[in-house]
């Protein structure tokens, strides 16, 4: 009878990014320099493109490849823009945010204490992915955080 396996691969979480870049290898080394990737998977694919990678953030995993415009697989350069981001809690927002802005991310949004509790910020890397990061100062309960979000004031046009 065979070994049953887990139907999660050790290491991996249920929900893991995979993102799609122009220029995949570079996004690699970016993404070290910016957020402390450390790649573990590389798959090398036709014409030197990655066919496949992984790197890991803290304790995630984060898949990517290359475009492949005949698949259908294209990144958000190539489509104009994301509609997702990644989400990082990090243990100090400030420095990770200063961190990827000194490697080449654009500033999206400084850290800026929330009110629901994170000290939060957001950037965009050369190939097109929105990142937001946080650090949690706070624990705050649903009413407190209601009372706070109806305080806001709206964001100006």
């Amino acid at each position: 009878m065979a070994e049953k396996v887990s139907p999660i691969p050790e290491g991996y979480r249920t929900v893991t990014p995979y993102l799609v870049v122009k220029g995949a290898a570079e996004a690699l080394d970016f993404y070290a320099k910016a957020f402390g990737a450390v790649e573990t998977v590389r798959m090398p694919g036709p014409g030197g493109s990655v066919m496949h990678a992984e790197m890991k953030l803290g304790d995630s995993i984060i898949m990517l490849s290359d475009e492949f415009p005949d698949w259908g697989q294209l990144g958000p350069v190539s489509r104009g823009g994301t509609t997702v981001s990644v989400f990082l809690y990090v243990p100090d927002v400030d420095a990770t945010f200063r961190t990827a802005v000194d490697a080449g991310c654009k500033e999206c949004m400084p850290p800026t204490d929330q009110f629901w509790g994170d000290r939060f910020a957001k950037v965009s890397d050369p190939f097109g992915h929105e990142w937001a990061m946080a650090t949690h100062v706070e624990d705050v309960s649903p009413e407190e955080m209601g009372r706070r979000m109806a305080a806001m004031e709206p964001p100006k046009a």
